[in-house]
């Protein structure tokens, strides 16, 4: 008995006596096995070189190294509100007040992961979201790493596979090595190593905020990028990824965005638009999420960004969906990130 289960709708995968069969074309069927699946850990943490498919995005990946963040769910903290609190706290999400309104954090795990190139068309995520600046010296250099993503434990189905490069991407063989003594059968080079200690602050990932309104869950993470020096005065840059989930049973669409960024220097700039990224994104039932990341620069170390995305639902109800506040904090710049390829 086959069992099938769709994650997006051009890329669902077959489960067949623990074997996994992947597909990527909407029209007509092309099968191939890539391999077994795995019982998903429920304690510890997945290894560098596990194989892994993400279960929202349906794409393959192999994680390069584990991260623990601090998740701020505002849904647990909202749970324990009274409704009479929860109105007033809906009335003010706007005011600076709310900002500050005490979440309190979980430590969970995340791990950065390489997205297999040949899955990167048919996901609703950016492929190149891992951005941070370059030399110091120059105002325009702007690394972006392709195919790399941030991917949440629960987020992990773990496989096996009797390849030596089960993974098209081109930084696979200059980070991973193929050791069949090993499990998983993939070791960090000395490679991965020296990148990941030389690109660490770009890279850690540290706070996690989700918020739900009225079925859409919003998951925000922040990254400080670096600063740049302009007219005499520093220029601080952060990225914000961003993921959208439906969990309801109707379609909804993003129609406009509405964000706040209030400066440690003392402004507060509001900022209105269509869509994201040049996207009116649906989020219905064969499809619920979609990722995308972009960049912010205040005039000073410190701020925060909130918001609320205008949301249509299929029957014509809009409503407003929460961005959850999260914090934009600078910290030293310890050094010129480099490129993975000049890594090798």
């Amino acid at each position: 008995m086959e069992i099938l289960i769709r994650f997006v709708p051009t890329n669902p995968l077959k489960l067949a006596a623990s074997r996994i069969i992947f597909t990527h074309v909407a029209h007509y069927t092309r099968l191939a096995e890539v391999g077994k699946l795995e019982v998903p850990k429920t304690t510890g943490k997945y290894e560098t070189g596990q194989l892994i498919l993400h279960k929202v995005f349906g794409y393959r990946g192999v994680i390069l190294f584990p991260w623990l963040a601090r998740v701020y769910d505002r849904d647990a903290t909202n749970k324990k509100e009274t409704m009479e609190s929860a109105e007033s706290a809906d009335a003010n999400r706007d005011s600076l007040s709310n900002v500050g309104k005490e979440v309190k954090g979980r430590t969970h795990t995340f791990y950065q992961v390489l997205i297999d190139t040949r899955d990167a068309p048919y996901i609703r995520a950016q492929t190149e979201a891992v951005t941070f600046l370059g030399n110091q010296e120059s105002s325009r250099s702007l690394y972006a790493i392709p195919g790399l993503d941030y991917v949440a434990h629960d987020d992990i189905i773990p496989y096996a596979s009797v390849e030596r490069v089960p993974l098209q991407h081109e930084l696979f063989d200059k980070f991973l090595m193929h050791n069949p003594d090993k499990d998983p059968p993939f070791i960090p080079q000395e490679t991965l190593r020296a990148w990941q200690k030389k690109n660490h602050p770009w890279l850690e990932l540290s706070d996690v905020h989700r918020e739900t309104t009225e079925g859409v869950r919003v998951t925000v993470i922040p990254f400080y990028m670096g600063s740049r020096e302009s007219q005499n005065s520093a220029v601080y840059w952060w990225r914000y990824c961003i993921r959208l989930e439906n969990m309801g049973s109707q379609a909804v669409q993003l129609r406009e965005r509405h964000w706040r960024i209030f400066s440690l220097s003392g402004t507060l700039e509001t900022v209105r638009g269509r869509g994201v990224v040049g996207q009116e994104p649906l989020l219905a039932r064969h499809s619920p999420a979609f990722q995308y990341s972009s960049h912010v620069s205040l005039q000073a170390p410190s701020g925060h960004m909130w918001g609320t995305f205008r949301m249509e639902r299929e029957d014509g109800y809009t409503f407003d969906c929460r961005i959850p506040p999260f914090s934009l904090e600078s910290k030293p710049d310890e050094g010129t990130p480099v490129a993975p390829t000049a890594a090798a």
